[in-house]
């Protein structure tokens, strides 16, 4: 198991930007694939951003495809979220997820381990 604590949230103007990191403890983090989920009320857990652990297989929700960008410190144990072009409708806690399994990293059945998450809010 991993404990994942997210920071960096806030608020923005739409358009604006935003990097949180997710941290990690755990001894086997390299081993762990990531993900990225925006809880909102009424939402499931809808991963927007995910990778393997060995970063070979990248996941992207259409409608954040060039905008979003994850990466990952294997060293420091944290992964970020780079959010560029942030839309109001985008508002949103946003929980980083890990798990050792092999995915779907799109579907936010596929983690075992979900941080409490970091608010977003755009302002319009």
């Amino acid at each position: 198991q991993v404990q994942l604590v997210e920071s960096g949230g806030g608020l923005v103007q739409a358009g604006g930007s935003l990097r949180p990191p997710c941290a990690a403890s755990g001894r086997t983090f390299s081993m762990y694939a990531m993900g990225w989920s925006p809880q909102a009320p009424g939402k499931g857990r809808e991963v927007v951003a995910a990778f393997s652990w060995s970063g070979g297989t990248t996941y992207y929700a259409d409608f954040v495809l060039g905008r979003f960008t994850n990466s990952r410190d294997n060293a420091k144990k944290t992964v970020y979220l780079q959010m560029n072009t942030l839309k109001p409708e985008e508002k949103a806690v946003y929980s980083c997820a890990a798990d050792t399994g092999s995915g779907p990293y799109n579907s936010g059945n596929s983690y075992r381990d979900w941080g409490q998450g970091t608010q977003v809010t755009v302002s319009s």
